[in-house]
């Protein structure tokens, strides 16, 4: 039955509404919905970070500096990478659980080889890992049908385990390959660089491209946008191999960095990396979120780590407060979307 069998245009009951026994719920005004849409991307989020940083400047010295600034740009620009890929996956409704056991393959896979191939071909075998680690978990998920949380948890234990046998738990130094150090700008460190390019690029395909908005299609509803033409599984499968890309980058930025890779490297990663883009306000149901929100996220989460440092509180009470920052985030989530439900 149409709305107009219903309702006037005037929005006065219609007769079927009459024999259905009462008029039908008014509708909401449509601002009230699309301010309620707004909310996570930009408002709250903002001034969270806002508020965070008022909050660490008043309790520390050290706060408010460049130093410092670039010390935070620098601790989540590893995460910053991989949250670049898991937007993306997130947006269409999927998954990826393996990114930090991928960064920890691929650290592993460079310090291996490069004593026998050399730096430049150890770099571009440590690539290739971490493409394949997306090439598997893409066949898995659109070729064989694999529920992609299963299919990235169980790619998260194999490559963990594999990490850990090759590597004999042991932390294995890398030698000649600390370019990830150097500040060519700004006194900006390349990691840090690197994450803004990596968020810049994204953010174009996301929003600029035909891809992007076929992934928020694909997220909206997957159904409708096969019925439209859409080719959901080829876009799918893209889409992990670039989150494997990601791996492979954030793989050998931390490797540079560190100056080492061990079985270890990599662990916690991809809670960091989805806690980021929850609470940038990327809907667990998909079609909704975008890299800007990751990004404050991602800001959220390391101005707070930073800060608790610099007041001295112990790491495990930090693992605490970012642990507590995800579950709030997925109930906002939640609320926002029965809000949303509600009001339409």
């Amino acid at each position: 039955m149409s709305d107009s069998a219903v309702s006037d245009s005037a929005g006065t009951p219609g007769p079927a509404a009459v024999a259905a026994g009462g008029p039908p719920a008014p509708e909401p005004p449509a601002g009230r919905v699309s301010t309620l849409a707004r909310i996570p991307s930009s408002a709250a989020l903002v001034v969270f970070l806002i508020l965070e940083i008022v909050f660490f400047a008043a309790n520390s010295p050290y706060f408010l500096n460049w130093d410092n600034a670039t010390n935070i740009l620098t601790a989540i620009s590893i995460t910053g990478v991989l949250a670049a890929g898991a937007t993306l996956l997130l947006v269409s409704g999927q998954f990826d659980l393996s990114v930090g056991s991928g960064v920890g393959f691929v650290g592993l896979l460079l310090v291996e080889l490069q004593p026998h191939l050399g730096t430049a071909r150890a770099v571009l075998v440590a690539i290739a890992g971490g493409i394949a680690i997306g090439l598997l978990n893409g066949f898995l998920v659109n070729v064989l049908g694999i529920n992609a949380l299963i299919t990235t948890l169980g790619t998260l234990a194999i490559f963990r385990g594999l990490t850990l046998a090759v590597g004999e738990g042991q932390n294995i130094a890398v030698n000649g390959f600390d370019w990830a150090i150097a500040r060519p700008f700004l006194n900006v460190p390349i990691p840090a660089l690197v994450f803004i390019a990596v968020a810049v690029v994204f953010a174009l395909v996301m929003s600029f491209t035909v891809y992007g908005r076929e992934m928020y299609a694909i997220g909206a509803n997957s159904d409708a946008a096969r019925l439209v033409g859409i080719r959901v599984k080829r876009n799918l499968f893209l889409a992990f191999v670039i989150s494997g890309l990601c791996m492979a980058l954030a793989g050998l930025l931390n490797t540079s960095l560190i100056g080492s890779s061990s079985g270890t490297t990599g662990t916690g990663l991809e809670l960091a990396a989805v806690t980021a883009v929850i609470l940038g306000g990327t809907s667990l149901q998909g079609g909704t979120g975008g890299v800007f929100g990751t990004i404050i996220g991602l800001l959220i989460v390391g101005v707070l780590s930073n800060g608790l440092t610099l007041m001295n509180v112990d790491s495990s009470w930090q693992q605490v407060a970012t642990g507590s920052l995800l579950i709030l985030a997925v109930a906002f989530d939640r609320l926002r979307a029965n809000l949303l439900g509600g009001l339409r």
